[in-house]
């Protein structure tokens, strides 16, 4: 008569002991637990796209290196994105996981590099986008560092910006329209196309000094500052 009472409080028993023991083993996980990484602005860190650092399991860009504020020559690899400020004195130079990579050349962001195209004061612009004047060729620590194939120079921040063909830079056989002056700045002169009525006289070369011009020179303006500060010129006929 008693069995059915004894079997319901044996199996109570033994639920009692299940939710005991889950209830140790819950307990153990959490002792278990490890403490959460401290994140720090280091080389190999990750980074969100709110640019805030990372656990390495998730993130959108890597920090490559520290660097000075603002990072001098050479501190950011050629390959950074985007520099930010992470401290006093300091950025950190990042590059993206995935595409897009704005400190590709011409892209417009990133550290400054041949084949980025660069405003007249010296700061880079997206190729993409109008209003830059020349594209970099090379970038020197004076003008007389400047690679052959130099057109033009522009002063960056910290470095002489070494401008070939492309944008607004004169090359040879460019068309300019007159100036009001003889001596100006390079960036200063009006280049249009050939056939159009204001064009005044056509570029035969760059050279330093109008002694070394082409025989063949009518005209020269001199610049007060650049790579080959006189510009040769052909007058063309009105």
């Amino acid at each position: 008569m008693d069995t059915v009472p004894k079997l319901a409080a044996a199996g109570l028993a033994v639920t009692a002991a299940l939710v005991a023991l889950a209830g140790a083993v819950i307990a153990g996980s959490g002792k278990a637990t490890q403490p959460r990484p401290v994140l720090r602005w280091t080389p190999g860190a990750c980074v969100t796209g709110e640019l805030a650092l990372t656990a390495c399991n998730g993130g959108d860009s890597e920090v490559l290196a520290l660097a000075s504020d603002p990072p001098g020559p050479g501190e950011c690899p050629a390959d950074t994105d985007a520099v930010l400020r992470v401290g006093a004195g300091r950025t950190a130079c990042v590059r993206n996981f995935l595409e897009p990579h704005p400190g590709d050349p011409g892209r417009g962001g990133g550290v400054l590099r041949p084949g980025d195209c660069v405003t007249l004061d010296g700061r880079e612009r997206a190729c993409s986008r109008p209003g830059w004047y020349g594209r970099a060729l090379a970038l020197a620590a004076e003008p007389a560092g400047c690679p052959d194939g130099t057109l033009d120079t522009l002063d960056g921040e910290s470095q002489v910006v070494c401008l070939g063909r492309g944008g607004q830079v004169l090359d040879r056989g460019s068309c300019v329209a007159e100036p009001a002056t003889d001596v100006i700045a390079r960036s200063a002169v009006t280049r249009v196309p050939c056939d159009s009525p204001h064009a005044w006289a056509r570029v035969l070369s760059f050279e330093v000094a109008p002694a070394r011009c082409p025989p063949s020179s009518r005209r020269y303006l001199r610049a007060d500052e650049g790579y080959r500060p006189v510009t040769c010129l052909d007058v063309l006929s009105k």
